[in-house]
């Protein structure tokens, strides 16, 4: 899975970073990127696309991957500037940002999908990257779990949703409770499953989580 970086190298790059997304299909909470440099002789045993992976794969590889790599950051765009600026928008500009951040660690960078980012970088884009390209697996593993633990956060915060259960992906049982209870702060309100529901006002005390049984 380093044949992409491989090649970055030998057409003159040096440091090259793989750049992923977490977040574009839920219908809560912000939308996350990250970017990752891995060293040249890089060996993460059972790194995958983070969606291949089981949760506790994911927990697993996220302190190695920290403390292997070259350099790495995390960029966080939230639900309100998604429903401003729509979710493909959004999450270029997360990964832009994440790219950003990294400044003179990276050279080149590799970014999953078919959407070039606006960054001065060189850049390649690759469909199914995630699975192709170890430095944007490592991505995509960092990106989708610091945005399932902003999910848990917001949990403890709006406990009659759930979040802590499906992290805001369109499940029956979140579809439900956005019927009872209507979107809450951090809801995509431009989202189907979500805009039919913005004036529905809570009936009931959504405190005691047990009721939910989360």
């Amino acid at each position: 899975m380093l044949d992409f970086e491989r090649e970055a190298e030998q057409n003159g790059y040096v440091s090259i970073a793989g750049v992923d997304e977490a977040g574009r299909g839920p219908l809560a909470g912000p939308v996350v990127a990250a970017a990752v440099v891995l060293p040249k002789d890089a060996a993460l045993p059972g790194l995958d696309d983070s969606k291949k992976l089981s949760p506790a794969e994911r927990d697993r590889l996220y302190p190695l991957i920290l403390e292997l790599c070259c350099g790495h950051a995390i960029a966080v765009v939230d639900a309100e500037t998604i429903d401003a600026i729509n979710i493909l928008q959004a999450a270029r500009r997360a990964m832009k940002l994440a790219v950003e951040q990294l400044g003179a660690q990276a050279d080149f960078v590799l970014i999953d999908g078919n959407q070039p980012i606006d960054v001065t970088l060189g850049q390649r884009t690759i469909v199914g990257g995630d699975g192709k390209s170890l430095s944007i697996a490592a991505a995509s593993v960092l990106a989708k779990v610091d945005r399932d633990r902003i999910m848990d956060s917001y949990h403890t915060e709006y406990p009659q949703y759930g979040f802590n259960q499906h992290k805001g992906y369109g499940t029956q049982v979140h579809r439900d409770r956005i019927r009872e209870w209507g979107p809450c702060p951090i809801h995509r309100k431009t989202f189907k499953g979500v805009k039919e529901y913005l004036t529905v006002t809570a009936t009931a005390d959504p405190s005691p989580s047990a009721r939910f049984n989360l």
